[in-house]
């Protein structure tokens, strides 16, 4: 079975402009994801996928391979789904391009035992801190008995109620797709809810197809302000000065 991952690279962040090439402790952000992706032995090539000629000049001057998509795409998926018609795989990984602290570990999770025809899914973790439930950027997560996605929303989910010793789970910015569940949702129009809350993953959900919820215990945060981006910056320059990463 062969395993790619791509890691989507777009320029333009509405909250963080050009971060995939903000520099933490001397090399851009995208270095450092694609870094620890390549760290894998399961994964077979880790590609940028960008619009953007600053971000791939700057791929190859890190010898990070690169494939150049369309700019008209309107989320991560798409992009990802016009380099699946470049490079020829039976599971695509995303790793968005905003994760500098993730683990290859931790990414290896996403891989499925065996390929399937149609198969898509998403890792989640448990939520440590109050702010981060509030925190519209962290989008939340209620699955069903099997482990698969009921709903993912901004809002805090599900309401404690009832029941107020709850684990809240926030997804990660790792997914794996079958080809055939990339071109589902690059055929499939937007639905009502996923308009609304603005979260890629609901169009499998609203059209009734399974997308699975792996749970992980992952410390890593998404960047998406300036200040989680100085907060990486402290965790990295840590790790340097201890010796548990080299540049």
């Amino acid at each position: 079975m062969q395993t790619v991952a791509m890691i989507p690279a777009r320029y333009e962040s509405s909250r963080l402009r050009g971060k995939p090439l903000a520099d933490i402790c001397g090399r851009p952000m995208i270095w450092w994801v694609w870094r620890r992706v390549t760290e894998s032995k399961k994964i077979g090539a880790v590609y940028a996928v960008t619009d953007n000629d600053q971000i791939r000049q700057v791929c190859e001057t890190y010898g990070i391979p690169c494939v150049m998509t369309s700019p008209l795409h309107r989320s991560s998926t798409e992009r990802i789904y016009e380099a699946s018609q470049k490079i020829s795989a039976d599971v695509y990984i995303c790793v968005n391009g905003d994760e500098p602290l993730i683990e290859s570990a931790i990414v290896e999770k996403i891989i499925p035992a065996e390929g399937e025809p149609f198969f898509a899914s998403n890792l989640m973790t448990r939520i440590h801190h109050p702010v981060e439930v509030v925190d519209d950027t962290n989008i939340k997560v209620v699955t069903d008995g099997e482990g698969y996605a009921l709903f993912m929303s901004r809002s805090p989910i599900p309401h404690p109620k009832a029941i107020v010793e709850y684990d809240y789970y926030k997804h990660l910015g790792v997914l794996a797709y079958s080809p055939e569940a990339l071109r589902f949702f690059a055929q499939t129009p937007k639905g009502e809810v996923e308009k609304i809350e603005d979260i890629n993953e609901l169009r499998f959900i609203e059209h009734g197809k399974k997308l699975k919820m792996i749970p992980v215990e992952a410390h890593t945060l998404s960047v998406d302000t300036p200040k989680d981006l100085e907060f990486v910056r402290g965790v990295i320059q840590k790790k340097l000065e201890r010796g548990e990463i080299l540049l």
